[in-house]
């Protein structure tokens, strides 16, 4: 489903991703989760009792973004169904600690390990993925652009 271009960029930038769903009262949100890329799949983790959880129990129908606020724009988007899965939420969550924080040993990571028993992880599996890449749109009026990671 993602370009090998596509999936260099997911694996390279540590931003978080943005993901639409729906509310049980039928109105959507978005909001934003740490994210792995691996196998096709994006996964997150999150406690169980979170409200995203639940929005996606409801509705396994969800969106996803992931691109920087910054210029030049570009990234990744698409829908998708998204899963929930209690047994491997903690060995996810370790993981985004790790890609997020460069280490377990941290104040942050050391707080959300200690809550983790009710950690699950959210995987979606993209139904279809656009990409964008502005680089060449924007590069008279921003020259340095060759150092930004794209989708191309």
């Amino acid at each position: 489903m993602f370009t090998a271009a596509q999936e260099r960029y997911l694996q390279g930038v540590a931003i978080p991703m943005r993901m639409a769903c729906t509310t049980q009262s039928g109105w959507p949100t978005v909001l934003s989760l740490w994210y792995l890329y691996e196998d096709g799949v994006l996964k997150c983790a999150t406690q169980a009792s979170a409200r995203v959880v639940g929005y996606l129990r409801n509705n396994h129908r969800c969106g996803f973004e992931i691109a920087g606020d910054l210029p030049p724009y570009c990234g990744v988007r698409g829908p998708g169904r998204a899963t929930i899965d209690p047994a491997s939420g903690v060995a996810v969550l370790e993981r985004l600690l790790l890609r997020y924080l460069g280490n377990l040993d941290t104040p942050l990571a050391r707080r959300l390990l200690r809550r983790a028993g009710d950690e699950v992880a959210i995987t979606i599996r993209p139904l279809k993925v656009y990409a964008w890449d502005f680089r060449s749109r924007m590069a008279q009026s921003l020259p340095d652009l060759s150092a930004k990671l794209c989708p191309s």
